[in-house]
């Protein structure tokens, strides 16, 4: 079977979803493919985000960027991180939100715990991928087999 790509969602691609597509990468890159984007991309990535991803996980977050959700490819899985607005729908076969609270203007220890946060997720998704326990849809051109609009 062929890696599944997963596309992580935001506002502004800043922080969250940029921490998730570095650990997608770093955690669950043998099982799936990590993307990220945002309804309104940020001017850069959150530095407190990349100081985190280095200090926690030795991670270099600076050739990543923020991008519209337009430049995404096509997607299996969409996880969004909790935005509390609603997106445009994103085509994927299937999608979840993990509801957490943007760490922006925090303290380093909500970063951190942010990302301890996303680390665990990646690692629960990677096993329910493994496990086939994912109710993956199948997805045509003109139908976007996922629930109701993004929150």
């Amino acid at each position: 079977m062929s890696k599944l790509n997963v596309g992580f969602i935001c506002v502004h691609n800043a922080c969250r979803s940029q921490i998730a597509e570095a650990l997608g990468r770093h955690l669950a890159g043998a099982t799936f493919n990590s993307f990220s984007a945002g309804t309104t991309a940020a001017a850069r990535i959150d530095p407190q985000a990349a100081r985190t991803m280095a200090d926690l996980y030795q991670l270099d977050l600076s050739a990543q960027f923020s991008k519209p959700l337009a430049q995404l490819p096509a997607l299996d899985i969409v996880i969004t991180m909790g935005c509390e607005v609603d997106c445009p729908m994103v085509p994927s076969r299937y999608r979840e939100d993990w509801g957490l609270a943007d760490p922006t203007g925090q303290t380093p220890a909500v970063y951190r715990a942010c990302a301890e946060t996303i680390a665990a997720k990646i690692l629960d998704l990677q096993k329910r991928i493994q496990q086939d326990q994912l109710p993956l849809t199948p997805l045509t051109p003109q139908t976007d087999q996922a629930p109701d609009a993004i929150d």
